[in-house]
């Protein structure tokens, strides 16, 4: 390969590169990636046993995702 063949690939490494990590995005990304998991919705109101169901339900999602 020539150096400008190389010089190119580079740059469109770079480019997509930097769509991909824009800022904010990573965020967006891994809410996106949440939601695919169809999380349990909460209704709120006194159910403690609801509720730590729901945490629990949750924290599997957390995990499944590797998320501390």
């Amino acid at each position: 390969r020539t150096n400008a063949q190389i010089a190119e690939a580079l740059a469109t490494m770079a480019g997509i590169m930097a769509r991909d990590h824009q800022p904010g995005r990573e965020d967006e990304a891994r809410l996106e990636r949440f939601m695919k998991h169809k999380p349990p919705t909460f209704t709120g109101g006194y159910n403690s046993e609801g509720a730590v169901n729901w945490l629990e339900e949750v924290e599997i999602i957390f995990e499944a995702m590797r998320c501390s």
